[in-house]
């Protein structure tokens, strides 16, 4: 997990947020920003960048590096400081608190707003970006794709995705998206990789994902990476999160998508309960979902007379 940053953003002034943004914009065309740029991308004078820039580096917001020329680069808590300004200034989160996950391409931690919600900092791109960047010598000739986009798309999807879904499939509402990272719902229950079913509702509980599934095809989205760790489980229902991932059911690959969608899940509830789930037309399984008429996997049970 990334360093929550939460804490230092009391000790951060108006004008390290200005030299921030500028190695932001920066980064737009390459991973080190030429110092020398710095004043004009931050609105700051060359006296005033030297003084942010040391204060933002003790901070671990930037790094610096000497390429062919003094360089800095955002570090993952740099962009999340200045996301978490962004949903400060809205209004949309009062405070920061506790780790509530950490995934290989995200962290989610709570905030406090009107009331608990979630927040979520999307990592795509981050590590494996710098690991490349770290093996090549850079030059201009090298075509640039920042870590900041990566992540910062995978954001915007996954905010799309939802706004578009919630509420008529059970997915985290959707609050606010800035930069790489979403405010959203807090999740209710457990994930469904940590649950314990008892046996008379493992049916159920599989029923309920591939009626939400079946809903969001009829909306127009495959999550395209279901498993079980992308569905909470409650008293009141299940709830299906991390949609960054998720194509338009017009994209050329979404039934195969969808196929392996319902494969996982299949496999998932075979694995965890074996003998509870019955053997199914899995093929029919997704066409009943694609048509939104799916009702419960026991309409889809292998004929004893199947080949």
């Amino acid at each position: 997990m990334v360093r929550n940053v939460a804490g230092v953003m009391a000790e951060l002034e108006p004008e390290d947020f200005y030299l921030l943004s500028g190695v932001e914009q920066g980064m737009r065309f390459s991973e080190w920003v030429n110092r020398g740029k710095l004043p004009s991308l931050s609105n700051l004078t060359p006296e005033e960048v030297e003084y942010r820039l040391d204060r933002c580096a003790t901070r671990e917001l930037i790094e610096r590096k000497t390429i062919q020329y003094e360089g800095y680069t955002l570090t993952a808590e740099g962009y999340d400081a200045l996301a978490l300004r962004a949903f400060s200034e809205r209004d949309t989160i009062e405070g920061v608190g506790a780790p509530l996950g950490v995934g290989k391409e995200s962290d989610v931690l709570e905030v406090q707003s009107y009331r608990p919600l979630a927040l979520k900092f999307h990592r795509e791109g981050y590590t494996n970006f710098r690991e490349v960047m770290r093996e090549r010598d850079y030059t201009s000739e090298h075509r640039h794709v920042s870590w900041l986009y990566t992540a910062r798309k995978a954001a915007e999807r996954e905010y799309d995705a939802l706004e578009s879904l919630f509420p008529s499939v059970s997915v985290p509402r959707p609050i606010d998206q800035n930069r790489h990272a979403i405010v959203m719902a807090k999740l209710d229950g457990v994930e469904l990789d940590r649950a314990t079913l008892p046996a008379e509702q493992v049916t159920g509980v599989f029923d309920l994902i591939l009626r939400e599934m079946a809903t969001a095809y009829e909306a127009g989205y495959v999550h395209a990476d279901m498993s079980e760790y992308n569905v909470a489980v409650s008293e009141s229902g299940v709830t299906i999160f991390d949609w960054p991932q998720a194509v338009p059911t017009d994209h050329d690959n979404a039934r195969e998508l969808l196929d392996r969608d319902v494969a996982n899940l299949r496999s998932y509830f075979e694995r965890k309960y074996p003998g509870q789930v019955p053997e199914l037309d899995l093929e029919s399984v997704v066409d009943s979902v694609a048509a939104n008429e799916f009702e419960s996997v026991r309409d889809h049970v292998v004929s004893s007379t199947h080949d």
